[in-house]
């Protein structure tokens, strides 16, 4: 783990330039922080080398913003990470297995890697291919729940920030890790807190509930109109809700079978917007937050791609391992699958993707806490 130095200052990798990590890169720069920035491809940081940094933008005075100037730009991850204290991935979770493999010559001992966010089972799949192919270092690896961010890239050198979340849980493999990780990544930002464990911020992803169905159910609308309607508000009718409930409810009995207590869609609602109702339809209605948003203009979406494979398929596949039925969550991989012409359940991260294949529940739980491993 990182030395606990007094007034040390820690030193940032932020790998990935789209719009999560221009916004981390930018925003960490504005607030004294040390950090360099990696992108797999060389058109989406030309233009923020050639400025030798980005122009964050924002409407909130509460949110830093100005000239972020950063002193390492580049498509060559060994020198993103070298000398760098913590590793921020802030990639579609699609892209995790790749910055893995990339990552396993260069870490170091002590480097913390933190998935911005994690989807689900993105820090367990990251650790399983870390040992796979034989790192060697002692790493921590750990996964956000959600994005720190609500941002924007408007040029390719320039970055709209339109709000930093209040608290975004972090967890680390093993957990009694956490607090030590946490005390680091305040240094920089202190908007993260400790969560309880990497089951608890993969299954607490709430998109895997809001974002494929909608998706899938809305298909034939979202073609017709090329998006042109309100995502949320439109896109959830009654019908729509009762079908979340269901996939909500095999979510939460999941993570009850792995010995771990989740928050319904419901409960999430509230305490994120303060949208009360006695079923999801009604809390879903009286969210003013999701006022205005507009649906994909296509089905080839991340709400698909990205959400299902990553999202679904970890649940789903962890239901089949507890014993769990979840009808409704593989009945929307399947029609995924279908619109896209692709097997999700074959690119997605299944248990043996995550290494717990011939583990018992007990052991899961016990590696998930301590990080011991009987196989």
């Amino acid at each position: 783990m990182v030395s606990q130095k007094e007034k040390k200052e820690y030193k940032f990798a932020v790998l990935g330039a789209g719009h999560g990590g221009t916004a981390m890169s930018g925003h960490l720069s504005l607030c004294g922080i040390d950090v360099s920035l990696y992108n797999r491809g060389e058109d989406r940081i030309r233009a923020i080398k050639v400025g030798r940094g980005i122009e964050i933008i924002s409407n909130s005075d509460s949110i830093p913003h100005g000239f972020a100037e950063l002193k390492i730009i580049t498509t060559n991850i060994a020198e993103a990470i070298q000398g760098r204290d913590v590793l921020m991935v802030v990639l579609p979770a699609t892209g995790h297995k790749f910055i893995a493999e990339q990552l396993v010559p260069h870490l170091v001992d002590d480097q913390i890697i933190v998935l911005n966010p994690g989807r689900t089972g993105g820090a367990l799949e990251v650790l399983n291919i870390l040992k796979e192919q034989g790192c060697k270092a002692d790493v921590v690896v750990c996964e956000a729940q959600t994005l720190l961010y609500a941002s924007r890239s408007i040029n390719p050198a320039q970055t709209q920030i339109f709000r930093i979340k209040n608290s975004v849980p972090v967890a680390a493999i093993p957990s009694h890790r956490t607090p030590e990780v946490i005390k680091v990544l305040r240094t920089a930002l202190p908007q993260f807190i400790p969560g309880d464990n990497v089951i608890k911020t993969s299954i607490n992803n709430i998109g895997s509930i809001f974002h494929p169905a909608v998706t899938v159910l809305n298909a034939g609308r979202i073609e017709s109109t090329n998006g042109d309607f309100e995502y949320y508000t439109e896109g959830i009718t009654p019908s729509v809700a009762l079908i979340l409930e269901k996939m909500d409810r095999e979510r939460v009995c999941v993570a009850e079978a792995l010995g771990f207590q989740a928050m319904t869609a419901r409960e999430w609602l509230y305490i994120a917007y303060d949208a009360a109702g006695r079923t999801l339809y009604e809390a879903m209605r009286n969210n003013r937050g999701y006022d205005g948003i507009m649906a994909p203009k296509t089905v080839m979406h991340r709400y698909i791609t990205e959400d299902i494979p990553m999202s679904l398929v970890p649940i789903a596949s962890l239901g089949r391992f507890c014993g769990v039925p979840t009808p409704t969550i593989d009945s929307i991989i399947l029609m995924g699958s279908i619109l896209h012409e692709t097997d999700y359940w074959e690119s997605g991260r299944t248990v043996e993707r995550m290494g717990l294949a011939g583990m018992t529940l007990r052991e899961i739980r016990s590696f998930i806490t301590e990080g011991k491993k009987y196989n």
